[in-house]
């Protein structure tokens, strides 16, 4: 197999705290379009591996390679602008802003740079709507569209950060327990 064939590859990655090592020699080859799963116990070390993977934390030793390029060193926005992305444990949505309005920001930051055109007018940033519409539906989460992000079951709204996260419009996303804390009527 051709290591043009994975979009990312780890090899020997480990990350030490003190004496005590969270992830040791960790090899790995993900596949263009493919799924995987990390699967542990709590405290087995998958969070520090995709913070590892996505450079919120620095390798005590490995190499990262994504799409044939290191990125061990490379800095968390790098990575992300390379379409290396990923979601959080803890949600993290602006509570007092709509559903739309959350996935909007995202479109902003993609299209529009590092200005989050804050000063512009409502009606100026329309031209997103459609967009962020399209995500919030793939994410079902339509009839919400105009609810207070605050309102939303903790589940829901782990379904709007998958939509702000696909607002970036990843290579890759990484998923960080996505179903935690849902319950049945949120999957």
């Amino acid at each position: 197999m051709e290591s043009s064939d994975f979009i990312l590859e780890t090899t020997g990655l480990t990350k030490e705290f003190g004496g005590f090592v969270a992830v040791s020699s960790v090899d790995l080859a993900v596949r263009r379009g493919s799924i995987h799963a990390l699967i542990g116990p709590n405290g087995a070390g998958k969070t520090t591996c995709f913070n590892l993977l996505t450079k919120f934390l620095t390798p005590t030793r490995g190499r990262i390679s994504y799409k044939g390029r290191d990125i061990t060193a490379m800095k968390p926005a790098d990575v992300a602008r390379l379409g290396l992305v990923r979601s959080f444990q803890i949600s993290a949505v602006f509570p007092d802003m709509t559903v739309l309005e959350n996935v909007r920001i995202a479109l902003q930051r993609r299209k529009r740079g590092d200005s989050l055109d804050f000063w512009r007018s409502e009606k100026a940033l329309d031209g997103l709507n459609d967009e962020a519409r399209t995500l919030v539906e793939a994410v079902g989460l339509t009839t919400f569209v105009e609810a207070r992000a605050g309102d939303l079951s903790y589940g829901r709204k782990r379904a709007l950060e998958i939509a702000t996260t696909l607002a970036l419009d990843p290579e890759m996303l990484l998923l960080d327990e996505p179903m935690a804390g849902m319950g049945h009527e949120d999957i």
